[in-house]
């Protein structure tokens, strides 16, 4: 069980909008980020990315529920998020599970999420999210 995989999770679910300047402490200055909606070079990209996506949600919470330590500067956390968004289903609670794969030396200079961006946000956008509700029926 890694403790850097811990202690990044536990800085990382501490994270807001009033506190980002602390994502040099978990990042390096070449931070690689990605997510299955955006892809983002740099402490200075990626501090402007964080403070897009709090400005834009009246909640968000990590909450992780796995550490796993594959090689020596590698691993994988799994985690849920929750996030309110006022446009989105209603300005209800939405809940998205994903994993993130982290590549560190003493800072995390690769970090990749995984997420189904469609229960992320399609789903709740009201007119896509109709027809991608008819895409599922029709293709279970």
């Amino acid at each position: 069980m890694s403790e850097f995989l811990r202690r990044f999770a536990r800085q990382f679910a501490e994270l807001n909008k009033d506190n980002l300047q602390r994502l040099g402490e978990l990042y390096s200055d070449d931070i690689h980020f990605t997510d299955p909606l955006h892809e983002v070079q740099g402490l200075v990209q990626l501090r402007h990315y964080f403070s897009e996506l709090y400005a834009n949600v009246s909640e968000l919470r990590f909450d992780f529920h796995g550490f796993d330590q594959i090689a020596d500067g590698e691993g994988y956390l799994r985690w849920v998020m929750s996030y309110r968004h006022p446009r989105l289903a209603g300005g209800q609670l939405i809940r998205v599970a994903g994993c993130s794969h982290l590549l560190w030396r003493d800072k995390v200079y690769r970090h990749r999420d995984y997420f189904d961006a469609g229960a992320m946000l399609y789903e709740h956008l009201p007119v896509l999210g109709r027809v991608i509700a008819w895409l599922k029926r029709r293709m279970g």
